[in-house]
Parts: C-alpha cells; structure tokens; sequence
C-alpha cells in the first residue's frame, strides 16, 4: 500500500515535486518540480515524443502559443461552454465545484450532471458545506478559462489556453501545405494549458496550470483507412471497461464496433504504458466513455485510467478522443479561412483523432506506482526515464579510490546521465539512490585498483555483479535499452 505522505515526504525532500510559492503558504492547484523532477519530466517527455512521433513519418512536433485571442476560443466553443459548476456556502462563502462535493458526501460520481440536476441531488440528500455546516446557495456555470488583456491598452481580449489542440488545429492548413499534402498528418505538441480550476485537489492530479502532451492526426475516412491497416495487429492485448461492462482483457479486435484507425491508436496508448512507462497491465484500463460523459463532438472516447493508491483508485491520465471534422468545420466557418483540402476531386475537411496525455498525472502514475516501503524506502522507475541512470561512488575516501572513481564518472558521464557521490558509507549512499530510483551503482574498491574491475548494483534485486571498467558502456546500454536484464549477468 502506497502511503501518500510518504510518498510527497519523499518527493519534497529529494527533490521531485512540491506546491508552489511554498515560502508564501502556497496556491492550491500550482506545482514545482525540483532538479529530479525536471529530469524525469523531460525523459517522460522525450520517451513520448521519441514514441508517438514514431508511429508515422508524416507525424511531426510543433508548439504555439500559451494566449489564444479571443476569436479561437469563441469559435472553439470554450467561451460559450468551458466550464464547470460552481456552489457555494451561505454562510462562510466558501466556493467548491458542485460534482465533487456531491461525490465526497454519498460516493456517487455525478460528472456531466447539469446545476439544475446537483441542486436536486444535494437537496435530495441533505447536503450543507463541509467546512461549516451551512447551507448552500444553489449551482451555477462557471468557466473556466483565465482571461487576459492583449495590448498595452487591453484592446484585444484573449485567454490563456485551456488546451493545447486548437493551437494545432490553426496551424492544420499552413502545414499541410508545407508538408507538401501529404496524409495522413499527425501534429504533436507539449505544454502549458491553464484552467481556473473551482477546487483543485489531490496534489498535481488536478492543477490550475498543467502539461499536455497532444498528437492531433488528421485524415479523411474512407480514404486513407489503408495507412492504419497496414500497421495493425489484431491480436494485441489491452484491459479494456466498456459502458456498463467489467475490466477485461481482451484483443483489441474483439473491439468490434471500432474502426481501424482507433483501435490502433487505442493499441498504441495501451502499449506505451507498458513498454516505456514499464506499469503492470493489471494496473491500467481503458475506460469507454458513455454518451453522458463524453464531450459532445466526441464520437468514440475511451480515458486511460491507472490504478493510483496514493490518490485513492483508478484516475484517468491520458484518453483516445475521435472528435470528427468538428474543430476543423467550425474554426473555418467562424474564420472564413478554408480548412477543406482536395481529395479524389473534392474538397473534404479531414477528422481529427486525438490522443491526449496529462504530463503531470504520467508523472505522478510512475512516482506513484514505483514506490516502495517495505525493508526500504525505494522508487522503481524505468532505466530510461529515471533522473539518473547510474551512481558512481568511492568505497572509501581515501588510498586513491575517489580520484578512480572520479576517473569512472568522467568516462561515463558523456553517455549516461550519471551521478558522483562520496558522503557518508556506501550503505547510505545506497540508499539514498534508492529514495530517487537510479537503477544501478558503481562502487570503486581495492580490487579495481588491482584489475580495473568495479561493481555494479541492480536496485530492484540489489543483486550485485563485477565487471571491467572497459566494458562499462556496453553493459548499461544494454540494461538501460532493456537488451538484456540483470540476471543474465549473474
């Protein structure tokens, strides 16, 4: 079991993540990452766009801005329909979301409910404010969406984006064109978005400011299926839930209501949870959406949940969002701008599948799912993903062993993101990269200085092997690719 404050005990005083503007008592819903979480930030984010970029050779990163003008969000929809429910007590003034206090009071998730239908709910079952008992004021809308002022006399209205897609969907013509017409076309993105959250909670699960990693890819049905096919395998596995259904895995071809182009997509997500991120199948589902929950221009919607003890339970960090010619019919309607292209002697506008991704929430689900507090205090994380691939240490600060380990360091460091420690016994050196998850130490002894053999360390086995200085590289690479496991050097 997952002890949560541990587990931000440990994030907070190693250097991972903590709450913003700390010194000033903080803001609910703004996060920090420290030098560790940085480092693990950027290997999620460049194992996802080494993954997803990957898929295709016409699926290509790009980035905008973080301040949209006014025009795109109305044309979008965000400024007329971005936006949650707001209540708040009558006596202390405190405001919460409505669904989230309903659902902490009786456990009923009543997402997608409108005000009308909360205030039934909340009157049904009595519900008062949490902090002081009073009653309630009854619901309203309130979006979302953090304006801002454009110019130095406010003259342009704008927001900071509350997602990163519609800035994909406006660059979609100019790069199609670039890309000499070439489709199917993936546009990738990560960054920033903002939403001014009612009641952020549960650490950086739900954030005010946040990272999205988005692959917008574009094609017209019935055209360019063939694409898809060609990289299809029926027989892969995935734990799917569908709508009034158990968890169960299945091959993804038994998903029979499903085109192509989404089940290998689908496939793909799934894969990239268990092949880079290194989680238990088990520990993952891909959740169907029903027709109440999904947004309305969603025409199939499956969440990625990952089981999360420190957060209670299953938690959506990613999703599969087949949203149609929606974004690109309604940004040319309101722009005048054509977003058609020609196909076979037509003027289409293409659909968009959307696969979405929560860079926070991925990187919480591997703090989260590799922490372990059983004889120690450990953090499992993917070779490739974790701050540090391997620790290099002196047994001793003295007879030469720190200058040869200094020696091993230098040698590796322009290939490894390395570390170099000499503080306090190898035991507590141990387990200090343990804490952060380094996957493997190197320790120099008196034998090295003999035969230029060191020993490696594996963190999950602790298992320990020897081998030559000169075969360093060799045997990293190999664990770290995941070319050869541990134990066929033992």
């Amino acid at each position: 079991m997952v002890d949560s404050d541990e587990l931000e005990s440990v994030c907070k005083r190693r250097g991972f993540i903590w709450q913003s503007s700390e010194i000033y008592g903080g803001e609910a819903g703004f996060y920090d990452y420290g030098h560790l979480g940085a480092l693990l930030k950027d290997n999620w984010e460049r194992s996802w766009k080494e993954y997803f970029l990957g898929l295709d050779d016409n699926y290509h990163m790009i980035y905008t801005p973080n301040i949209l003008p006014y025009r795109v969000l109305k044309a979008s929809g965000h400024v007329d329909m971005f936006s949650d429910v707001l209540i708040h007590c009558m006596r202390c003034e405190t405001g919460f979301r409505a669904d989230h206090l309903v659902e902490d009071v009786i456990d009923m998730n009543v997402e997608g409910l409108s005000a009308e239908e909360i205030d039934k709910t909340i009157e049904k079952h009595d519900i008062t404010c949490p902090n002081c008992k009073g009653a309630l004021s009854e619901s309203d809308d309130f979006n979302m969406m953090f304006s801002v002022q454009i110019g130095p006399t406010g003259e342009h209205k704008g927001f900071l984006r509350p997602e990163t897609a519609q800035g994909t969907y406006m660059n979609f013509f100019r790069e199609f064109r670039a890309l000499r017409k070439k489709m199917p076309m993936g546009l990738a993105t990560i960054g920033s978005a903002f939403r001014n959250e009612i009641s952020p909670r549960k650490g950086v699960y739900r954030l005010r400011e946040f990272g999205q990693a988005e692959l917008q890819i574009f094609f017209v049905p019935g055209i360019h299926e063939e694409v898809f096919e060609k990289k299809y395998n029926a027989e892969y596995r995935v734990n799917v839930m569908l709508v009034d259904d158990d968890t169960k895995l299945i091959e993804v071809d038994e998903l029979k209501d499903l085109p192509i182009f989404y089940k290998y997509h689908l496939s793909k997500v799934f894969e990239f949870f268990t092949d880079k991120m290194n989680l238990d199948p088990d520990s993952i589902r891909l959740r169907e959406l029903s027709d109440d929950e999904r947004a309305f221009y969603n025409r199939i919607h499956f969440d990625v949940e990952i089981f999360l003890e420190s957060l209670g339970g299953w938690k959506e960090v990613a999703g599969v969002h087949y949203r149609g010619d929606y974004d690109l019919t309604k940004h040319q309607k309101e722009s005048g701008t054509k977003m058609s292209i020609p196909i076979e002697g037509e003027r289409v506008i293409p659909h968009v599948l959307e696969l979405s991704f929560g860079v926070d929430r991925n990187i919480w689900s591997l703090l989260d799912r590799g922490f372990g507090d059983d004889d120690r205090k450990w953090l499992h994380l993917p070779a490739d993903l974790a701050p540090y691939h391997v620790a290099v240490f002196p047994l001793i600060r003295k007879d030469g062993l720190p200058e040869k380990s200094i020696e091993v360091y230098n040698r590796l460091k322009s290939r490894f993101r390395a570390f170099w420690d000499k503080s306090g016994s190898v035991g507590k050196r141990y387990a200090r990269m343990d804490e952060i998850g380094t996957p493997f130490c190197i320790t120099i002894d008196y034998d090295t200085m003999d035969d230029d053999t060191v020993t490696i360390r594996d963190i999950v086995s602790k298992d320990q092997i020897r081998a030559p200085i000169t075969e360093l590289n060799d045997i990293l690479r190999t664990l770290i690719n995941k070319e050869k496991t541990f134990s066929e050097y033992l």
